[in-house]
Order: structure tokens, then sequence, then C-alpha cells
């Protein structure tokens, strides 16, 4: 039976980079995202990976479509061994966090939050279901903001610190199952999301803010990632690992 890999938002950015490292260990790849399939990032994500991947459109506000989505998967490919949740939105309007509006809050989190936890839930119980020869995992990748504060994009910040508690609460249930839990928090990554603000953090980067003195690069996660799929830290189920260049080290 093959390996299956379920990546939201895994036909751009940091998605891209995880279903690259994943396929070239031999998964076979589940790409979901809102986007329709006749979109530039999907066709060109599919060239790249090749015929062991598949694009499934799935918006994650809808989680009442969760099941359906993993039924798709499951005839095409077969059930999913690997669930990386790594689609999210920025805050949809940086600035003073006073101003946030409630459609804003609720855009973000439902997507971030609500949605993925949704999705990731559905995983879970399939997995409980059906046992596997293979080492199951669930991976979330979140945010240094999940503990770094940035009062001009605050809803995002909420959303990746419950995230944070998300991805623990789910390595505790399916712990005593042999399923393992883990977050990925990555920093400065340079996808289409901070393209936009690419200058401001190079200057940032040059002056010191980063000690790795690079901007990071969706191989970086993927690279992360490889190994808690393969079960090679299946004993650190629940960990959190800073991807970040060390970013999040505490320093004077």
């Amino acid at each position: 039976m093959s390996r299956i890999a379920l990546i939201t938002g895994g036909q751009q950015g940091i998605g891209l980079g995880v279903a690259l490292a994943l396929a070239g260990a031999g998964y076979r790849i589940a790409l979901a995202a809102e986007l329709p399939e006749t979109a530039a990032p999907v066709a060109e994500a599919l060239a790249r990976l090749g015929s062991q991947a598949r694009y499934f459109r799935h918006d994650l506000r809808e989680v009442e479509r969760c099941a359906a989505l993993l039924d798709r998967v499951e005839t095409e490919l077969g059930p999913v061994t690997t669930h990386v949740s790594n689609a999210g939105v920025p805050a949809r309007q940086r600035g003073d966090m006073l101003a946030v509006t409630p459609e804003n809050f609720d855009f973000t989190l439902g997507i971030n939050l609500r949605g993925a936890f949704f999705l990731a839930q559905e995983v879970a119980r399939r997995m409980l279901a059906a046992p596997s020869a293979h080492y199951r995992s669930l991976s979330f990748i979140t945010s240094v903001s999940a503990a770094m504060v940035s009062v001009e994009r605050a809803e995002y910040c909420i959303s990746k610190a419950a995230a944070s508690m998300m991805t623990a609460t789910f390595a505790a249930r399916l712990a005593p199952h042999g399923i393992g839990v883990y977050e990925l928090r990555p920093g400065i990554i340079a996808t289409g999301m901070t393209a936009g603000v690419r200058d401001s953090y190079t200057a940032r980067i040059e002056a010191g803010l980063v000690p790795a003195a690079r901007w990071g690069e969706p191989a970086d996660i993927g690279a992360a990632i490889l190994p808690l799929a393969e079960g090679q830290m299946a004993f650190a189920t629940g960990a959190v690992i800073p991807v970040d260049g060390g970013l999040s080290i505490a320093r004077l």
C-alpha cells in the first residue's frame, strides 16, 4: 500500500516545498486548495510533482465537505497516511489591532483554525477506523507568530497561537494509537505571502533579525517534515519545531 500525503495549500509556497520533499521520498500526493483546477499554480505544481500527484478542490471554510474530500482522495489514491495542515491566510488588512473588524477576524480564524481543525478531525477519525502498516502523522504548519506578537496583524497571531493548542490536543488524543502529531513554526519564508514585504524584511535580516542571516525557503520546511512523516521522531509526538533560522531564539 502506498503512503499518501494530503497537503492543504500544497500547490504553492511552503505547501509545495513540503509536497516536493514527500514526493521525492516516494509518497503519492493529494493537494487540496480552493483554487479552480485550471488555475496556473495548480497546473504548475502538478507538472513539477509528476504522475503521483492529484489535485482536489476544497475550501477549508466548508467544514461540512471534509468527508467528501477524504472520500475523493481515498478513491483516487488511497487512505491518507500523512496529513500536512498547511493552508492559511494572513490578516486581510494590516493595521491597528483596535480597528480589526469581526468580519476580518472571522475570515482568518475560519480558515487558519476552524477549517484546519475539522479537516484534521476527519483525517484522524479515518486513521483510527482503519489501521495501516505505515507510520501515520498529522503535521500542523503554524508560525513563529504563535508566540511572537505582531500588533498590526493580531487576528493572524491569535489564529496561529490557537492552532498550536490544536496540535497539542490532537497529539494527546492520538498518541495512544501510535499516530504522531507535530507543530512546525516557520519564520520568515520566501513565498507569495511575504512578497509584499520582501524589501523591508531583507533589510531587517541583513541587520541581524535572523541569526542564520538569510530568508527561509519552502524547501526548509519540506526537509523538516520528511523525518516526521517517516516516523523518525515518533516518540517526540506533540513537539513544537521552529524552522526559522533562529528568529525565535530569545536574545539580548
